[in-house]
C-alpha cells in the first residue's frame, strides 16, 4: 500500500478526486411521469357526448371500434380535411391490413396535424406517403410458416415455439409482421387462415406435449385480448399440465389501444390472473407481454390498467417496433422506455422494422438501430433498457442489431448469422431504399446489381476478423 502523502497534500488529493455531484434535475423535465388523462375523448365530435362511464366501458370500446373505411372516415368528418379523408382512402386501398380502430385509440390521435401524428402513422394509411416495396420483400418475411410443426405452431428455437391461436386483434397495425394471416382478407392480401379451431388447437397441444425439449410457449395471434376467459383458462391450463413447459407468455396489444379490457372485464382479468397464479404455485412463470411505440400511448388509463395487473402479481414486458416518425430518435425512445419503466411495464425489446408489404414509408436504417441503442444505453436501470434486435429475414429468429457480420451502409445490406437456430446459414436485412445514398439507391435501380450487392456482402463478412 503507498505511503499517505505528506502534510495537507492528503486533503487537496482527496479534493481533487471528490466526485462531481449531480445538480437536481428540475421537476418539469420529468415529463415520463406527465400521462394523459380526463375527458380527453371528447376533442372527438362523435364522442363529445360519451360518458366516462361508457368509454371505460370495455363492451362500448369494442362495440364502437371502427372496422371499415366509411365509419372511419365518417368519425373524422369535420376533424381533417376532405383532401385527407381521400388520401387516408387510397391509403387502405393498397394496405395489407384492413381497418380496426378503438375510439379509445383514436381519441389519442392529434388531428390537427394527421400527417404527423405518429399514432395516425402506424394505423391509418395514407396513399401519398406510401413508397414501393423493397424489391426483396417477402409477405411472410420471418418465414413462419415454413417453421410451422402443425398449422399455427410455429417452432423455430429448440425450447420455444409460438402459439397463433386466433387471427383476430383488437385493433389492425399497418406494420403487422403477419399481415399474411391477421384480419379479414384485403385488396392486397388473401389471408392464411388461423381461426380459432378446437381440433387446431389440440394438435398444437398432442405436438408440445411430443416434444420435450419445448419449455416456453408464446400464446400469439392475433391477439390474446380476443380470447374469451374461459379460453385463456383451457390454454394456461393445459400448457401447465405439460410438465416440460416451464415458461409461458401470453400477447397483446391490447394494453396499449384498449386497456380498458383490463379495468372492466373482470372475468377476462380474472382469468389470466387464476392461471398466473396456478403456474407460481407450480413453480412455473406466466407473464403478459404487450406492445407500445410511443410515449403517448401511455395514458392515465394504461397506469390504471397497469396497475391493477401488478397488484395481482402479473410481471408484464413491452416489445416495441422501430418505426420512422414514430420512434426513430432518442428522446422519443428514451421517454417511451422511462414512461414504461414507470407504470411498471419492463423495455424488452426494440425490433427493427420487418421486411413488411405496403409499409416501406415506415422502415428505418439499420443504422437508425444502432445509434438508438447506443443513446439509449445508460438512461435508466438496465433491467428496464430494450435490447435492440433484427429479426432475421428468412427465419433466422432474433439477432442483436450490432451482431451482424457486416453492414454496407452505402447498399443498406447486412449480415447476420443464427448459429443456435440454423447452423451455418446466411441471413441478410436490407434498409429502405430511399435512405440509402445515392450510389446505393443507384444500383438498387438496376436489377442486375442486386445479387452483386448480396454477394460483395458475404465476402465482405467472410474477410471480417470476427
Amino acid at each position: 500500500m503507498p505511503p499517505a502523502p505528506e502534510g495537507g497534500k492528503l486533503a487537496v488529493v482527496a479534493e481533487e478526486l471528490a466526485p462531481t455531484l449531480k445538480p437536481p434535475v428540475d421537476p418539469a423535465t420529468l415529463t415520463h411521469r406527465d400521462l394523459l388523462g380526463g375527458d380527453f375523448w371528447r376533442r372527438i365530435p362523435a364522442y363529445a357526448a360519451i360518458s366516462e362511464t361508457e368509454f371505460l366501458d370495455h363492451r362500448w370500446q369494442a362495440k364502437h371500434s371502427i372496422t371499415n373505411l366509411g365509419k372511419l372516415l365518417g368519425t373524422l368528418q369535420g376533424l381533417v380535411s376532405e383532401s385527407f379523408m381521400a388520401d387516408a382512402q387510397r391509403g387502405f386501398e393498397r394496405a395489407p391490413m384492413s381497418v380496426r380502430v378503438s375510439p379509445y385509440l383514436l381519441s389519442l390521435i392529434d388531428w390537427s396535424q394527421p400527417y404527423e401524428d405518429p399514432l395516425r402513422v402506424q394505423f391509418i394509411p395514407v396513399g401519398s406517403r406510401l413508397l414501393p416495396d423493397h424489391p426483396k420483400l417477402d409477405l411472410d418475411s420471418l418465414h413462419e410458416r415454413a417453421d410451422m410443426a402443425v398449422p399455427g405452431l410455429t417452432h423455430r428455437y429448440t425450447d420455444k415455439a409460438l402459439f397463433l391461436a386466433l387471427d383476430t386483434c383488437p385493433v389492425y397495425c399497418r406494420f403487422c409482421t403477419r399481415s399474411y394471416a391477421v384480419g379479414i382478407d384485403t385488396d392486397e392480401v388473401e389471408k392464411f387462415q388461423l381461426k380459432v379451431n378446437a381440433d387446431r388447437w389440440e394438435k398444437t397441444f398432442a405436438y408440445i406435449r411430443g416434444r420435450p425439449e419445448l419449455e416456453d410457449i408464446v400464446i400469439s395471434g392475433g391477439d390474446a385480448f380476443q380470447l374469451r376467459p374461459e379460453q385463456i383458462t383451457l390454454i394456461g391450463e393445459t400448457l401447465l399440465g405439460i410438465e416440460h413447459v416451464r415458461r409461458m407468455r401470453f400477447a397483446s396489444k391490447g394494453p396499449a389501444v384498449m386497456p380498458q379490457k383490463i379495468l372492466t372485464d373482470d372475468a377476462w382479468t380474472d382469468a389470466l390472473t387464476g392461471v398466473v397464479e396456478h403456474g407460481r404455485k407450480l413453480h412455473k412463470e406466466v407473464v403478459l407481454h404487450t406492445h407500445f411505440n410511443h410515449p403517448r400511448e401511455i395514458t392515465e388509463l394504461t397506469k390504471r390498467a397497469m396497475d391493477r395487473l401488478f397488484e395481482r402479481g402479473i410481471t408484464v414486458r413491452n416489445q416495441t417496433v422501430l418505426q420512422r416518425h414514430v420512434n426513430d430518435d432518442v428522446a422519443t425512445m428514451t421517454l417511451l422506455v422511462k414512461r414504461l419503466s414507470y407504470v411498471n411495464v419492463h423495455p424488452y425489446y426494440v425490433y427493427v422494422h420487418d421486411l413488411v408489404k405496403g409499409v416501406e414509408d415506415l422502415r428505418t436504417t439499420l443504422q437508425t438501430a444502432l445509434d438508438l441503442e447506443k443513446g439509449l444505453r445508460g438512461a435508466t436501470a438496465g433491467f428496464n433498457t430494450p435490447t435492440v434486435v433484427v429479426d432475421a429475414p428468412g427465419g433466422g429468429g432474433k439477432r442483436d442489431a450490432h451482431s451482424f457480420e457486416h453492414y454496407d451502409r452505402t447498399t443498406g445490406v447486412s449480415v447476420y448469422t443464427s448459429p443456435a437456430v440454423h447452423p451455418g446459414h446466411i441471413y441478410y436485412y436490407v434498409d429502405p431504399i430511399d435512405l440509402l445514398p445515392p450510389e446505393g439507391q443507384s444500383r438498387w435501380a438496376d436489377p442486375t446489381q442486386h445479387q452483386l450487392m448480396f454477394d460483395q456482402a458475404l465476402a465482405a463478412a467472410h474477410r471480417s476478423p470476427h
